[in-house]
């Protein structure tokens, strides 16, 4: 999805969260150099995996995490200690990257120390890198102004059959009593160790999440897991945090957990995010008098409700700025609307405060924009990444383009809407929030509640086109395209910021090109670019010269003239280990009709295809009417993911379309 439908984080990310990611470690590689080596044995707990069996593992593998250990000592409600210990083996040049430490924590809250980083070569002497040798960074993201940083440590010599590895200590005044034991990667890991230490008559709850639950060991505040599989990246597969391996843990204090330190399910989530909106959403009297404005003129509900979402949507710029609570608390809507600019959460609290003026009642939706990242069976953490409103509708207000609504048992219709994505009209949601999960924040707590799903036909494209061919192959015509609901916003988004018409015409140039040899584009124009609530279209003409192929006095013409719906991405000797996700349900319809060039008569028409599966259908039909070529087909796509199980079942279908895109009819000169 093109859109920008989400924040860049609405929580903070764990402090002793490692990433290595590709671009990321290429740039640092190049800030960082290679200066001198120094020369230190590594410690013990390295030396001591120097020998050890490797995971399991193929060929393609760039390294293995041999040795993890991560030791958190609870000192306080307001003060957590991590200790964190890696060791790598690298195996291939592509191992490199996890020669670079990347400790990222928030400041003033939190501290990193004793970050060191070993080297044990497969030949030679040990090399060492100490804490002075890091450099201190802050990693790019969607926010202006932001409170985390990354603290980053080469380690020399990262090269194949060597071993590296790094130890450091977080300490941190946690927002909430929670932690997660990541145990789980890209890379295979031999074994990962977790402990827990806890003050006197504090407890805890430990969640597991896509693994089968260990009990602790020792004095039942230790876990040990091994031999743990990679998760290597398919297309199309779920989100990484919904597949990964981890265990949430939750810190119970004395008395137990409140609304003001934490929480151990849904219900006392929403509770500690309610508390964090209190008095946020007042109205000023310039926001008061705004909502009087654009209101004026509106004589229903449903009207006002769109003028006031459609100026937070497209007034109010998205602009984070996130500093220690404010990763999660939202600015007052007075300070948002003031600026004219705020996140998502910001953005959605200034709605529900000028909702709030014209009698409409509404809560927050906390989500991940990665469907599957939550999940019913996820426990209570903080897994999500994006802000909504869930609008409480009068009974009154009855309208077919309201149409991601829920019926809930106590707070009636809720109609759900994301004021950060610009381009989705009010009454839908996008296709990555459809059958998500989200936390409902209320009054008296948190549910976590299925987002509705819209139906197929509210996400589509119609191409039609009238076109003519010439006795020489030359194909030329016209084409009308309405797209509705993520089609359009995907394409509107695309086009969001471009001011020449020649790039206009881009999106018409790519699905020419990907389905065209030779083309000319000899007119073209953009519909409802930015009225939201319509259809967005193109209109376009071509030609397209040799289009239809001369063989033996025969002209073959392909009927599926513009648009590629096949898919190769399962076309791989390797199994097929996570479903096949699609964003949302979609259905697209193409019709091309082609009159035939004068001399010439249909000699062979391709046969229907009906292909009918549970996940998605493809229909398509070439006829003969007349002087015409008639073909139509229709996509959709039904369920929003498919079964490893039914994996070989969606590479047939995808053969199936593939076969009727490259069908012909075949036109043989009239002998009358």
């Amino acid at each position: 999805m093109n859109n920008r439908s989400y924040c860049n984080r609405t929580q903070p990310e764990p402090a002793t969260r490692l990433l290595a990611n590709g671009v990321f470690i290429a740039t640092l590689l190049v800030v960082l150099g290679s200066g001198p080596l120094a020369r230190a044995d590594a410690p013990a707990w390295m030396h001591s995996v120097v020998s050890a069996p490797l995971p399991e593992h193929d060929e393609k593998t760039d390294a293995v995490l041999l040795y993890a250990e991560e030791n958190v000592t609870v000192v306080s409600a307001e003060k957590i200690k991590t200790q964190v210990r890696r060791a790598y083996k690298i195996l291939r040049p592509g191992g490199r990257e996890y020669g670079v430490a990347v400790v990222y924590f928030r400041i003033p809250g939190e501290k990193v120390t004793g970050l060191r980083g070993w080297c044990i070569p497969a030949q030679g002497k040990d090399y060492e890198v100490k804490d002075k040798e890091a450099l201190e960074v802050s990693p790019q993201g969607m926010e202006l102004v932001g409170d985390l940083k990354a603290k980053v440590l080469r380690i020399p010599a990262p090269d194949p059959a060597n071993i590296v590895g790094y130890e450091y200590e977080v300490e941190e005044r946690p927002l909430v009593l929670q932690d997660e034991w990541e145990f789980q990667g890209r890379v295979p890991v031999r074994e990962s160790h977790f402990s827990l230490q806890l003050p006197p008559g504090w407890e805890y709850k430990a969640s597991w999440l896509n693994y089968p639950e260990v009990k602790p060991s020792g004095n039942g505040q230790q876990w040990t897991v091994s031999d743990i599989k990679a998760i290597r990246h398919e297309p199309n597969m779920p989100p990484f945090r919904g597949v990964a391996g981890r265990m949430i843990l939750s810190f119970i204090p004395p008395g137990g957990i409140t609304a003001q330190n934490g929480f151990s399910n849904w219900q006392q989530m929403g509770a500690w995010s309610w508390n964090l909106t209190q008095g946020r959403t007042d109205a000023s009297p310039q926001i008061k008098e705004k909502v009087a404005t654009l209101t004026a003129s509106k004589s229903t509900s449903l009207q006002k409700m769109q003028a006031l979402a459609q100026y937070v949507q497209q007034e109010v710029r998205y602009v984070a700025i996130e500093l220690g609570i404010g990763g999660w608390q939202p600015h007052p809507a007075a300070e948002t609307f003031a600026h004219s600019y705020g996140d998502c959460k910001d953005k959605a609290t200034l709605l529900r405060s000028m909702l709030r003026e014209i009698g409409i009642d509404s809560f927050p939706v906390a989500i991940n924009v990665e469907r599957g990242a939550v999940t019913v069976e996820t426990p209570a953490h903080q897994g999500f990444d994006h802000e909504i409103v869930a609008i409480k509708l009068p009974q009154d207000v009855q309208d077919p383009s309201l149409i991601a609504i829920l019926d809930h048992p106590k707070f009636g219709r809720l109609l759900f809407f994301d004021p950060t994505s610009e381009m989705t009209p009010f009454g839908q949601i996008s296709g990555p929030l459809q059958s998500n999960y989200g936390l409902l924040i209320a009054p008296d707590g948190g549910e976590l509640l299925q987002l509705p799903r819209q139906s197929s036909a509210t996400n589509s494209i119609t191409r039609k086109g009238m076109l003519s061919l010439d006795p020489t192959g030359k194909l030329k015509g016209e084409v009308e395209e309405i797209r509705l609901g993520g089609r359009a916003s995907e394409e509107r988004w695309r086009l969001r910021a471009v001011t020449k018409d020649s790039e206009k015409i881009k999106p018409i140039e790519d699905l020419l090109s990907g389905s065209l040899s030779l083309y000319q584009i000899t007119q073209a124009s953009v519909l409802n670019m930015t009225k939201t609530d319509q259809p967005f279209g193109f209109h376009y003409s071509f030609e397209a010269p040799n289009y239809a192929k001369q063989t033996g006095g025969l002209l073959l013409v392909r009927p599926r003239v513009l648009g590629v719906k096949s898919e190769g991405f399962l076309e791989t000797k390797d199994p097929r280990k996570f479903p096949v996700e699609f964003e949302g349900p979609a259905k697209d319809t193409d019709t091309f009709d082609i009159t035939i060039p004068t001399g010439y008569v249909v000699d062979d028409v391709p046969p229907a295809i009906d292909a009918d599966y549970d996940f998605a259908s493809y229909h398509a039909k070439t006829e003969v009417k007349g002087n015409l070529i008639h073909y139509s087909r229709t996509y959709e796509i039904k369920e929003l993911s498919v079964p490893v199980a039914r994996a070989d079942d969606l590479k047939k279908f995808y053969r199936i379309i593939a076969s009727d895109e490259r069908n012909t009819v075949v036109l043989k000169a009239d002998s009358k």
